[in-house]
Formats: structure tokens, C-alpha cells, sequence
């Protein structure tokens, strides 16, 4: 009777440990749209049985997370940014994440010192340039301001976020006053008001209606392998900028856990996957970034593009000039 009473508790006890598995869930509020991230979070949710919920928003979300307090549901906050990364932290709305695994995964210079925030991808602000009109060229953030290019370069808004922070880069680089007259040269030099996406800056020089613009690798590598628009593409060159000297302004991806997160545990779980072989690999052949663990091979094309240098002034340097940046760009009336 004794045997038959441990063995029904046993089978109690086993059921309910499967069930609290089974009920185990990872709650995520983020900024990159759902197609990046579901191929990851579809493997995770297959390799941990640990299921996944994603709520996308375009922005807002720091405000959200203020506004739920304590009660949230969020676990892990998703961005396509620093700056967004940074106004979490600014806002004290995330929590430090002790990980040996995401430490060894992730670069120092692509982590927050307080381990508050963790990169997951990088991508290059390329220069684009005319393969008819400019070629195959060496060229620095800094030429942009040149006389050279009076009237011929595409831009999207100063206030977007990649925008901020390639100028918040240059004032690390240079300071205040230096970038202020390199901002005022380089809104001489545009061609049109600065408007549309990255990729309507290529569209614009094929168009062209002019010959060289900013814009991030991953969009130019999506338009190669999207039949309608892969005619586009191939009317420019991507450029490397700064390779003589400093190296090429990174931006990246990035991910932080919540303050108040419900289920903490699985959250790291799922931010220690994310930062693996396998996750990693998926973000370059999928999405076509740069990974941040170092031996993670790039996508086939991405390859194709060469090796290059990348800036490695820490990411959290430039971001405690995003401020200063913007105000900046008021201050020369980038847009209008």
C-alpha cells in the first residue's frame, strides 16, 4: 500500500514539474518587427519547450513599460537601436543581467558597463554610392561635408534614430564644434529635403536624383535578394567608410531584461540563447547582420562585400551624446 502511495505521489510530483514546464513563457515587447525575430524565437521555443508572446510596436514602448510599473508583463524589451536601448536605461525601467554566457558572447564594447543592455547584431551606416556617377571609391563620414558633393546627397531624417547616432559618433569623435560645422556642409550638400527609408535612398540614386547616400547593410541586402527591387540595388556601390583611420559607425540590435520582469529566469534563458551559435547564425542568414559573437560566420553575401574595420569606440560612449546629437540637428534646421 506504502509502494502504491509513493508511487501515485511520485507520479503527482512528475506530472506537476511537466506542467510547470510546460507553463514556463518568455513575454516580449519589441521594436523590431515580428519577421526578424520569429525564425529565433521559433527555434527557441522548439529547443526549451518555453513559449514565447511578442507585442511589436513602432515606439512607445519605454513609456509603456514606465506607465505598467510593477505590473507588467514584460520580460525582455527588443530594439533596432542604442538610442532606445539607452532610454530604458536612462528611464531606469531595466535590470543588470549577471550572464558568464552572454559575457563570452558579446563583446565588451557592445555591452552597457552595468551589463543593463546587451547588443545582438551590428550593422555598418554605409555610404552608398552611383556605380555610373562615383564608383568604387575610398570615403569618410567626413567627405560628406566636401564641396565635391554640393547637391548630390540622399538622406533620411536627422531625428531618426540611425541618424542620431551617426552624429552622436562624430561629436565622440570629434566634439561639438567640429560636428556642428560638418552637420551645416553636409545639409548644404543634400539633394532634397531629407525624407524616406533606407532603402528609398537607393531608389533615389538609381533614380538619379543623386549619387550617394547613408544607409544600413542589412537594407541593401534585402533589396539584392527581392526580385522586384534587386535592378535597384545593383546601380550602387556599398561603401565602407573611414577604413584608413577609424573604421566604419556601427549601430546595432539589441536587447535588455525588464525591471520588473515576471519570469526572469526564462528571460535570461531566452537572452543567453540569443546571443548563441545557433540564434546568431540565424540573425545573419535570415536577416543579413553582422552577428556579435565573433565566430559566427556572416550570410554568403553578406560575405561577398569584404572584410572591413568597424569603429570600436564602445557603444555606450556614443549614446551619452544621442542628446547633444539632436540638438544639434535642430541647431543647423537639418530638415527643413
Amino acid at each position: 500500500m506504502k509502494s502504491m502511495i509513493a508511487i501515485a505521489v511520485g507520479m503527482v510530483s512528475l506530472a506537476s514539474s511537466f506542467a510547470a514546464q510546460s507553463a514556463q513563457e518568455v513575454n516580449i515587447y519589441s521594436y523590431r518587427q515580428s519577421f526578424l525575430i520569429d525564425p529565433v524565437v521559433a527555434q527557441f521555443e522548439k529547443d526549451t519547450g518555453i513559449n514565447v508572446n511578442v507585442v511589436f510596436a513602432k515606439k512607445g514602448l519605454a513609456e509603456r513599460l514606465k506607465r505598467e510599473g510593477k505590473y507588467t508583463k514584460a520580460d525582455i524589451v527588443l530594439t533596432t537601436d542604442i538610442s532606445r536601448l539607452m532610454e530604458l536605461k536612462d528611464k531606469e525601467l531595466v535590470a543588470a543581467v549577471n550572464s558568464s554566457v552572454i559575457e563570452s558572447n558579446v563583446p565588451a564594447h557592445l555591452r552597457d558597463p552595468q551589463d543593463e543592455w546587451f547588443a545582438l547584431t551590428t550593422r555598418v551606416r554605409n555610404i552608398y554610392a552611383s556605380k555610373a556617377r562615383v564608383g568604387d571609391v575610398a570615403i569618410t563620414y567626413e567627405d560628406l561635408a566636401s564641396d565635391k558633393f554640393k547637391g548630390k546627397i540622399c538622406t533620411r531624417s536627422g531625428k531618426h534614430p540611425y541618424t542620431v547616432a551617426l552624429v552622436a559618433s562624430m561629436i565622440a569623435h570629434h566634439g561639438e564644434k567640429e560636428t556642428v560645422t560638418w552637420l551645416t556642409k553636409v545639409k548644404d550638400n543634400l539633394a532634397r529635403k531629407p525624407q524616406g527609408n533606407d532603402r528609398g535612398q537607393i531608389k533615389a540614386i538609381a533614380a538619379g536624383q543623386c549619387d550617394i547616400s547613408l544607409g544600413n547593410s542589412y537594407y541593401f541586402g534585402k533589396m539584392l535578394t527581392d526580385d522586384k527591387q534587386k535592378a535597384t540595388a545593383k546601380a550602387v556601390n556599398i561603401l565602407f567608410p573611414n577604413q584608413q583611420n577609424r573604421g566604419s559607425h556601427i549601430n546595432v540590435s539589441g536587447m535588455a531584461l525588464t525591471k520588473h520582469a515576471p519570469n526572469k529566469a526564462a528571460a535570461i534563458k531566452l537572452m543567453e540563447y540569443l546571443t548563441g551559435d545557433l540564434a546568431q547564425g540565424i540573425y545573419a542568414k535570415v536577416n543579413m547582420e553582422y552577428p556579435v559573437k565573433p565566430s559566427v560566420e556572416k550570410s554568403s553575401l553578406v560575405a561577398s562585400w569584404g572584410e572591413f574595420k568597424a569603429d570600436k569606440l564602445p557603444m555606450s560612449d556614443i549614446a551619452k551624446h544621442r542628446k547633444q546629437a539632436l540638438q544639434l540637428l535642430d541647431r543647423v534646421k537639418f530638415d527643413l
